[in-house]
C-alpha cells in the first residue's frame, strides 16, 4: 500500500485533539475527542493524493487544528445533522441535510459548532500533485485538470456552497451505500463520476445564494438557545427573547432558524417534548406534574404537544417504554 496520502495528511496535522484508532490496508480510523464529545473520521485511500472520508460527529463543539495540505480541492456532503463554519470575513454559514460545500480547505483551522450537537457526511478531498498525477494514470480518459476546477469552482479561494443538488445528491447517497465487497472499487467509479459532472458544473444556475450571519447576532442567538433550554419551565414569547438578546425580533426568527434549522417556537416546543420524554420514564411523575415541569399549566395542552411532537400520548408513550 502506499501511504503518501496519509503521510501527506499527518505531516499536515489534524491536530492534538485527534488520533488514530484502527488501521487496515487502505483505511483508517481516526477518532476526535472534546469535553461535549466525540467524533469519528473514516478515511479511504482511493487513489494517490485522493481521499474519501465518512464523517460521524456526536459532540457541540470541537477545535479543528487542521493545517492545509495542500489541498487543491475538497467537496463536503451534510447527511445528517447540522455545522456552522466561519469564513475569511467574520461571517458564519450553515450546511444542513442535503448541502454540498466545495473549497480548497484555506480556512479550516478554528473552532467548528454543530448546533444539534452532532453531524454526519462525506469529504472527499485531493491533494496537490499527487492527485494530478494518480488521476492521468489511472483515469486518463477524463482530462481534469484539478488546478483549473478549483479556480473555476472557488475563485479567490472562496467557499462554493450548494443547496440541494440532485445529480451530486444522488451520487452521494449512493456512496453513503457503497457495497462492502467491492466498496474501494465503487469509489473509484464514483470519484470519476463526481469530476465528470463538475466538469460541466455551472455555477450560476446551479447554485442557491447561502446567506452569511454576522458573529455578533449568532452569538446573540447562542445565549438565547442556552437561556431557553435551561428555562424549560418558563414560555417565552419572540417578543421577549428579542428584548433579551438586543435584537429585531425578526430577526432573530431570521437567525435562529438559521443556526438551530427550525422556527424558534418549533425548536423550543420539540426540545421540551423530548426532555419530557426523558422525565417519563426516568421519573414516578404524573402527567400533570410533567408538564407543569416544562411550562404547561394545562395537562391537555401538554399531552398534545407531546402527541405532535413524539407521535404517542404521554401515557402511551410511558406505557410502551415499561413494556419494553
Amino acid at each position: 500500500m502506499s501511504k503518501a496520502l496519509f503521510d501527506a495528511l499527518d505531516e499536515a496535522g489534524f491536530g492534538s485533539n485527534v488520533h488514530e484508532v484502527a488501521s487496515e490496508g487502505e483505511c483508517r480510523v481516526l477518532k476526535l475527542e472534546d469535553a461535549s464529545g466525540e467524533g469519528f473520521m473514516t478515511m479511504y485511500r482511493v487513489f494517490d493524493g485522493i481521499y474519501l472520508m465518512y464523517n460521524d460527529f456526536h459532540l457541540k463543539s470541537c477545535i479543528s487544528e487542521y493545517q492545509n495540505a495542500e489541498t487543491v480541492l475538497c467537496i463536503d456532503h451534510c447527511r445528517e445533522g447540522r455545522i456552522e463554519h466561519e469564513n475569511a470575513f467574520g461571517g458564519r454559514y450553515y450546511m444542513e441535510a442535503g448541502d454540498l460545500r466545495i473549497d480548497r480547505r484555506v480556512h479550516h483551522a478554528g473552532r467548528v459548532e454543530m448546533p444539534l450537537s452532532h453531524y454526519h457526511g462525506i469529504s472527499i478531498g485531493f491533494l496537490q500533485k499527487d492527485a494530478q498525477a494518480a488521476l492521468r494514470r489511472e483515469l486518463p480518459f477524463l482530462n481534469t485538470d484539478l488546478q483549473m476546477l478549483a479556480e473555476r469552482l472557488c475563485p479567490d479561494n472562496k467557499e462554493l456552497l450548494l443547496r440541494t443538488n440532485e445529480p451530486l445528491n444522488a451520487l452521494f447517497h449512493q456512496l453513503y451505500h457503497a457495497p462492502k465487497q467491492i466498496r474501494l472499487d465503487y469509489f473509484r467509479v464514483k470519484i470519476a463520476e463526481l469530476l465528470l459532472i463538475l466538469g460541466t458544473f455551472d455555477n450560476t444556475q446551479h447554485t442557491e445564494q447561502r446567506q452569511y450571519y454576522p458573529v455578533s447576532q449568532t452569538d446573540k442567538v447562542k445565549e438565547i438557545h442556552g437561556l431557553v433550554t435551561e428555562r424549560l419551565d418558563k414560555t417565552f414569547t419572540v417578543e421577549e427573547l428579542a428584548e433579551i438578546a438586543g435584537m429585531p425580533p425578526a430577526s432573530l426568527r431570521k437567525v435562529f432558524k438559521a443556526v438551530y434549522g427550525a422556527p424558534v417556537y418549533q425548536y423550543i416546543k420539540s426540545y421540551k417534548m423530548k426532555a419530557a420524554a426523558a422525565v417519563l420514564i426516568s421519573e414516578k411523575l404524573s402527567i400533570a406534574e410533567i408538564a407543569q415541569r416544562f411550562g404547561y399549566d394545562n395537562a391537555s395542552k401538554f399531552s398534545a404537544a407531546f402527541r405532535d411532537v413524539i407521535g404517542v400520548t404521554p401515557q402511551n408513550y410511558r406505557n410502551r417504554q415499561e413494556d419494553l
